[in-house]
């Protein structure tokens, strides 16, 4: 293996700064280019750029030690990230986490004494359907198994580069096939809409014929809504940005899918990026758009040359042009940075932190331009509206949720995958597809989203009932439920922001609560704890995370009430079932050195 390097010069440093135009603005994009280069962000480094951007070295900082992939102390040449998700932990984590460590000769959280190696654990990084994954570097690997973790390090150790070890013959192939060298695209069920035949620059074509408003009166009248989850109406969000009072107006695509379970949005940058792209060329046609952002998340580095390389298709075709090209603005892991404003925040380099609003981004959002910010699969939807026309599009799917949803399934099924199909069917339906009729619960739309029990199998995913961004991730009857609600409260806590109190501190005892419950120490009114505490939260935080993030939690509760009834103490003789009488004493048993006659029953003299 190679040595990490040491700090860059100063001169190097301000090279990348000028790489960049020395554009505060461009904070993330610098800081990441110096996390390459020397393996972290050291305080000369901040000085130098603080220096070149015309900014305070707390600022710097500020940005720097807001995001996990960008570190303040020195890592490896070569990061490992091991995918902490559930779903991983279920399919074998620990143990591939144990081979890396003994190969390695550290623990997880530490780096080779060689600097050559920082062994990690990271949130989902939507690889569900394909687990237990890992970052390698920018690379990824996925369905690893102890014995595969052991034959890379070995690959690694004999002198070869992650991408050696991971893709044969790297260098030879595009940087597509790279990409799918690396992550199988595990579509189960093409429809009709996305993933199946589509004719090129059609949807563009049909735009460039009609007027901005006939294009939004178009999307509007199709029924789409923004596939994200939120679901606001597309043409409604379009129609407000385009009537904003201001000559330069921007569209940036959501493409920070980093809710646990979601990877569909990871298949449509890596199959149908063209739509994409003419997804938003049709929108900045339509409100007037000067400048186009594609936030792709950090996850998902592996894509970057290959998203370039259909920019540039794209720019030869005529389909960017006219005043409006989109650039990549890459992420540094931070799931908060899906909800809009975080992402508008962090496109302007400042800490993936939400904004207040009003003003909303439509009118005000990034630099102060009306903004449209939508999902990957949204505008790859309005490419094909435009193509196909609006009636076609508004003929699949319900009256409140018009057309086809891709589904990300995930976790004990048989048949994990992306699955393309029209808004209105069973859960149980979906279940029969993916293989898993045998769950015991499933979780709808991610962490943020509904707990379904079996006798909830037939309710319908749409927005009349079961909203979804596509994630559906199917656990067994031999999962323990509370563990999984309080490894989703613990990915939240570890997710929040920190700005606002509800969010930063409410979470943190909510899981204290749910804990209790898993030792059997909870009695009746911990409930009730649980329901007002999880109100305020809700009530009272700044942005999305917060609003949602009892949601494990409430689902639950509300959908499998057993598990939670059979972890639920009654209350005897007036004492709390919280009250550990055996802890309670143990630091008298400890000074007396003697045990308690009456409290420990094998007491003998």
């Amino acid at each position: 293996m190679t040595t990490a390097p040491g700090d860059l010069p100063e001169d190097a440093i301000r090279a990348i700064c000028a790489g960049f135009g020395n554009d505060r603005h461009r904070m993330l994009d610098i800081l990441l280019g110096v996390q390459a280069r020397q393996c972290w962000i050291s305080p000369a480094a901040m000085e130098t750029i603080a220096a070149a951007t015309g900014l305070t070295r707390i600022a710097v900082e500020g940005v720097a030690s807001f995001y996990s992939f960008l570190s303040l102390s020195p890592k490896g040449r070569v990061p490992i990230r091991l995918c902490d998700d559930i779903v991983d932990r279920f399919a074998g984590l620990d143990a591939v986490a144990a081979a890396f460590e003994a190969e390695l000769g550290i623990r997880v959280g530490q780096t080779t004494p060689d600097g050559a190696v920082s062994l990690e654990l990271t949130p989902c990084i939507g690889m569900c359907d394909q687990a237990p994954a890992a970052m390698v570097g920018d690379l990824v690997a996925t369905r690893l198994t102890p014995d595969r973790a052991r034959a890379l390090m070995r690959a690694l150790r004999q002198g070869l580069s992650p991408t050696e070890a991971l893709v044969a013959d790297h260098d030879r192939l595009s940087p597509l096939a790279r990409a799918k060298a690396q992550v199988e695209d595990n579509i189960r069920q093409a429809g009709e809409v996305l993933l199946g035949a589509v004719p090129l620059d059609a949807g563009i074509a049909a735009a460039r014929a009609m007027t901005p408003a006939a294009i939004i009166d178009a999307v509007e009248t199709s029924g789409l809504r923004g596939c994200g989850g939120a679901g606001f109406t597309t043409g409604r969000k379009w129609r407000l940005a385009a009537s904003a009072p201001d000559d330069h107006r921007v569209v940036i695509c959501n493409a920070d899918e980093g809710e646990p379970g979601t990877f569909k949005d990871r298949v449509l940058l890596t199959d149908r990026a063209d739509l994409v792209i003419e997804g938003m060329a049709i929108c900045a046609r339509a409100i007037g758009g000067r400048e186009g952002i594609l936030y792709l998340r950090g996850e998902y580095v592996y894509l970057r040359d290959h998203l370039q390389d259909a920019l540039a298709v794209a720019r030869a075709r005529g389909v960017l042009g006219d005043g409006f090209d989109i650039r990549i603005q890459l992420g540094a892991g931070a799931y908060v940075c899906g909800e809009e404003g975080a992402l508008i925040s962090s496109c302007e380099g400042l800490p993936g932190e939400p904004k207040t609003r009003p003003p909303f981004p439509v009118t005000r959002g990034y630099l102060g331009h009306p903004t449209v910010v939508n999902n990957v699969e949204t505008f790859a939807h309005v490419a094909r509206i435009l193509d196909r026309g609006p009636d076609w599009f508004r003929a699949m799917g319900t009256d409140k949720s018009r057309g086809t949803k891709l589904f990300s399934v995930s976790g004990d099924c048989a048949r994990p995958g992306v699955y393309e199909l029209p808004w209105g069917l069973t859960l149980r339906e979906l279940l029969a597809l993916a293989g898993g009729e045998d769950a015991a619960a499933v979780q709808v739309g991610g962490p943020s989203g509904t707990m379904v029990g079996r006798d909830g199998f037939d309710r319908r995913l749409g927005y009349e009932d079961l909203a979804t961004g596509g994630a559906v991730i199917v656990f067994s009857p031999r999962r323990n439920i509370l563990e999984i609600v309080d490894y989703y409260l613990s990915f939240f806590v570890h997710e929040s922001c920190g700005y606002c109190t509800p969010c930063r501190v409410g979470n943190v005892f909510l899981k204290k609560a749910v804990e209790k419950f898993r030792k059997g120490q909870a009695d009746e009114a911990d409930i009730a704890y649980l329901k007002e505490l999880s109100a305020t939260i809700i009530e009272t935080s700044r942005c999305g995370l917060g609003m949602t993030s009892p949601n494990p939690v409430l689902t639950s509760l509300e959908n499998l009430p057993l598990v939670w009834a059979a972890v639920t103490r009654p209350r005897k003789d007036g004492l709390k079932a919280t009250f550990d009488i055996q802890a309670a004493i143990e630091g008298g048993r400890r000074i007396a050195r003697r045990r308690s006659y009456i409290f420990d029953r094998d007491f003998s003299e």
